[in-house]
């Protein structure tokens, strides 16, 4: 069984990166330090059972993720790869409990598609541009930031950044040749009853559609007029400690043009290919700033305010915020786990758990989707 629990030898100094407060930061260039299960309170057994759990059930697609994703999305009309995709490697994971390494198992230096865990990277660049004043406020309506025509229309004119944010706009158009009624269309009806639907109010109805997504990603490169992936890495990546492995990549085709540069406008997941391509480990580093509230060392990175935003069930549905799922009560409640879990997913099983109770970050790549619930479950058992 190729799993192992690390026990790493350390010392109390700055060269590791321990802020005042405790908590454990990783700097970029020296290993990442490691505490023995038993030494946080964590069964050794029971942790080592997760790990088993999840190596024992991997996502059950294809390796070659050009397939998995024409066979996970056939149903859709005119469908297709338009980005990068990326053979992936097998499963992966870290646990990290006060930023400390308590159990690794898997590649987590590979770079892999993470798909719509892309989604809360895009949500966290939305928080960074309303701390820099670039957006005023999140119920502020997009069309008084983006007047190119992208919201013009009776509908369209009503959509605020928190719709979108919370994928509950609505927004009806097409972008790179992207229909938003051909995303993941109802099982019901054919064409023309998707194209020609009577429109809901933006804010009523929650629709995972990455159209709309990918439209909240162009707004974003407008506003901050340059091209996302150079936002996240000067305004985050670099100062949490990420390394220079990871892309953020958009479709072939998806270039605007902003004070006279052509720039690339990303997605916001690889349901066409592109995305995020990212290792575990700078998976778990950004689940850790989450943890501790937008703050890395001494820094401020993202406000709290931002991040209890981010945190707050929309009126449509419950169990998701902006671009991270709750675990409140609804249709995907983890049983008998804390609803103060939330976490990015992706296409595959590819998560990033944040567990404020516990201090403690959970990342997993290519687990079975479905199974996520009962290794969590597992998890937790191991702090009890």
């Amino acid at each position: 069984m190729n799993y192992k629990i690390l026990v790493i030898i350390f010392f109390f100094n700055s060269s590791f990166g321990i802020a005042q407060r405790g908590n454990y930061f990783p700097d970029q260039h020296t290993e990442w330090a490691s505490k023995a299960p038993a030494d946080v309170n964590i069964d050794s057994d029971k942790l080592k059972a997760a790990v088993t759990f999840a190596m024992e059930n991997e996502y059950s697609g294809s390796r070659d993720l050009r397939i998995a994703i024409l066979k996970g999305f056939e149903s859709e009309p005119f469908h297709e790869i338009l980005g990068p995709t990326k053979k992936r490697g097998g499963p992966a994971g870290m646990v990290l409990k006060n930023g400390f390494i308590v159990a690794e198992w898997g590649d987590t230096d590979r770079v892999d598609m993470t798909f719509s865990v892309t989604k809360s990277f895009l949500s966290t660049v939305a928080g960074l541009a309303t701390d820099r004043g670039l957006i005023a406020d999140s119920a502020d309506k997009v069309d008084s930031y983006i007047w190119d025509g992208t919201f013009a229309g009776t509908h369209n004119a009503k959509i605020t950044w928190e719709h979108l944010l919370q994928q509950n706009s609505n927004w009806s158009g097409e972008l790179w040749g992207g229909k938003d009624w051909a995303d993941r269309p109802p099982k019901e009806g054919g064409l023309d009853d998707w194209k020609y639907r009577e429109l809901t109010e933006p804010g009523t109805v929650m629709e995972y559609n990455d159209v709309r997504v990918n439209v909240l990603a162009y707004s974003l490169t407008h506003v901050w007029r340059k091209p996302l992936p150079m936002v996240l890495k000067e305004q985050l990546m670099d100062k949490i400690g990420a390394s220079t492995t990871w892309r953020w990549h958009g479709y072939e085709h998806a270039w605007t043009e902003i004070d006279g540069l052509q720039m690339k406008s990303v997605t916001g997941g690889g349901h066409s290919g592109a995305g995020m391509f990212i290792n575990t480990k700078d998976m778990a580093r950004f689940g850790l700033l989450f943890q501790n509230d937008g703050k890395w060392k001494d820094e401020q990175l993202i406000s709290a305010d931002w991040i209890t935003k981010a945190l707050r069930p929309s009126k449509p549905n419950a169990n998701y915020g902006y671009m991270w799922w709750l675990n409140k009560k609804g249709s995907r409640h983890w049983e008998g786990l804390s609803e103060n879990l939330y976490y990015a997913a992706g296409f595959g099983g590819n998560f990033i758990v944040v567990d404020k109770e516990h201090d403690m970050v959970v990342v997993t790549r290519w687990l079975e989707p479905s199974k996520i619930g009962a290794f969590m479950t597992k998890v937790q058992a191991a702090l009890e």
